[in-house]
């Protein structure tokens, strides 16, 4: 039998919304706030020659700055105030994270609830300057090394370029807490998706213009949107799973009343690292090539340049050490978001219980059993999806903003924020009721 939540959502309708009076300034506050994000990626930096940049930025495309480029909506490319974009923060948020389970100290504040949450993301904002600071130093000294970029090299070029850059990175920081507070969905992942939205049409078109002009056949272009179409729906299918397992609570008693036992689930979803590991693996392949592009080709030993070439993008190494480091860290970041102890001690904190196995270490060690399982079904899912739109990409040469990185990041980010514009749906149709309850409680009191 449905719950009272579900069969609510199964009445919602367009004219919910239209009495949802919060959820839309929510929503038009979130929509203003990615436009002021969309308009800054076209502000460039200040002292640089726009067509000498593109002509360098073209040989670096296929790099980690391809990758950075596709996550900050074309800003690389046009090497704009937001270049650098959220990525600053998202290292410093995986480090911290990291180091919350290394560091005694950083543990006991994650555990302390809000208050420790607030210091911790403090630490985040610092840790975000610091790496923000050194990457926007180190574009700066890359770009004077650069033919023709720079219209005045110096250090007056570097201070104000990292300055800006971190500047831009700092803002959009903020920009994105406050959409998580003041809008819809997590602002640091509506900014990401915002940027890649924001280029697949122009993906779109070049893909189009190839088969106008017989670069693509017709039948390779369709292949490629229904391989498409189903990587989205395996997505939205394996983002949803979870597996649930049975807690039950005893009866107890409180003051003269007692209370009957009380049953629930613990969901533990089958892909718990989310999208961090494609873009992990993807940032460690891309970086060799990367280096090499800056570098000077002819200095580099007979090796380097051979194993260069093996890791390029499309090749067979370069897939296999991709599905390996995808794998890798699948079950590396789910070991360091989830814990089984602590999840087994907070159940039996409350009294909750695994039927069939003590509270405690042994619950512990059986909620470890389950989620190494489901985590092997999430790797391997996540493999597929990241490598299957890969080999299409490598063999038809369409567009890398199609990639199964993208498609996992835009699904993942468009279910959580339905999810939460349906939370508010929900919200005010309780609301309504109670009032209505109240309004009659009140006129049969007369």
């Amino acid at each position: 039998m449905a719950s009272a939540a579900e069969q609510l959502a199964s009445n919602l309708n367009f004219a919910t919304f239209a009495k949802a009076e919060d959820l839309k300034k929510r929503l038009w506050f979130t929509l203003g706030a990615l436009l002021v994000y969309r308009f800054g990626t076209y502000i460039p930096l200040p002292g640089l020659n726009p067509d000498a940049f593109a002509n360098a930025f073209k040989g670096q495309s296929g790099g980690i700055l391809g990758l950075f480029n596709m996550f900050s909506g074309g800003a690389v490319s046009r090497m704009a105030i937001f270049a650098l974009g959220i990525m600053p923060y998202i290292s410093a948020s995986i480090i911290v994270q990291l180091m919350t389970s290394v560091v005694p100290a950083l543990e006991n504040l994650k555990k302390e609830g809000e208050q420790g949450r607030k210091v911790i993301n403090q630490y985040t904002r610092y840790g975000t300057v610091l790496l923000g600071t050194l990457q926007a130093y180190g574009i700066a000294v890359g770009l004077e090394h650069s033919n023709g970029v720079v219209a005045d090299p110096g250090w007056f070029f570097r201070l104000s370029t990292a300055v800006t850059l971190l500047g831009g990175t700092m803002f959009l920081m903020w920009l994105g807490e406050q959409i998580t507070s003041r809008g819809i969905g997590n602002g640091i992942s509506l900014i990401i998706f915002s940027g890649i939205v924001a280029n697949l049409p122009h993906a779109l078109a070049g893909t189009l213009e190839l088969g106008r002009t017989g670069a693509l056949s017709t039948g390779v272009i369709l292949a490629v949107l229904v391989v498409a179409v189903l990587v989205i729906a395996c997505i939205v299918f394996m983002e949803r799973a979870q597996r649930r397992l049975l807690i039950q609570y005893p009866k107890r008693q409180v003051g003269n009343r007692m209370f009957q036992g009380d049953t629930s689930h613990l969901p533990l979803k089958l892909n718990t690292a989310g999208v961090i590991p494609a873009i992990f693996a993807s940032s460690l392949l891309l970086l060799p090539a990367t280096l090499a592009g800056f570098s000077n080709a002819s200095n580099m030993p007979t090796w380097a340049t051979t194993v260069i070439a093996a890791l390029g993008h499309g090749q067979p190494l370069y897939m296999v050490a991709y599905a390996g480091l995808i794998a890798f860290f699948s079950f590396f970041y789910t070991a360091i978001v989830f814990n089984p102890t602590d999840t087994a001690d907070n159940l039996k904190k409350h009294g909750g219980f695994i039927p069939g196995y003590r509270p405690g270490e042994r619950t512990a060690q059986y909620i470890d059993y389950v989620l190494t399982r489901i985590t092997v079904l999430g790797a391997i899912y996540m493999v597929l999806v990241c490598i299957l739109p890969e080999i299409l990409i490598a063999e038809t040469g369409v567009p890398f903003y199609l990639g199964g990185t993208s498609l996992l990041i835009v699904v993942s980010v468009t279910l959580d924020t339905v999810a939460q514009i349906q939370g508010h749906l929900i919200a005010q149709q309780y609301e309504g009721l109670i009032k209505k309850s109240k309004l009659r409680g009140g006129k049969r009191g007369k």
